[in-house]
């Protein structure tokens, strides 16, 4: 292959992958669920700018609860499930399981820090 074209087919490969990741959503945050905790624990995002939580489940059934944005959902094992939301003001706000997993339940929560 002559240096030109392969010039050409190595601009135009980091072009499209330049494409690809600009036509990416603006903000994903992949959360795992398992017995008794969240991971991570702590989310940060911005007043103003979508939030996608992307949850799984590594080992049951859990709960994804977020009162203050009236979030409520199910994370099932095997199977990914997205929630949306654009943080509309400044603070720290909990998210918590709400299906009961067994002693220690009580303690699987994680915080959202959004920041001005």
């Amino acid at each position: 292959m002559n240096r030109r074209l392969f010039a050409a087919l190595l601009i135009g490969g980091a072009a499209g992958g330049a494409v690809r990741l600009l036509a990416q959503p603006a903000n994903e945050v992949s959360v795992a669920a398992s017995k008794f905790e969240f991971t991570p624990d702590t989310v940060k995002a911005k007043v103003g700018q979508p939030l996608t939580f992307v949850l799984t489940s590594l080992d049951r059934i859990h709960g994804f609860k977020m009162p203050e944005f009236g979030l409520r959902t199910d994370i099932v094992p095997d199977r990914e499930t997205r929630v949306s939301i654009t943080p509309t003001k400044p603070g720290a706000f909990v998210f918590f399981c709400d299906i009961f997993c067994g002693d220690g339940h009580e303690e699987m929560s994680g915080t959202l820090v959004v920041e001005g």
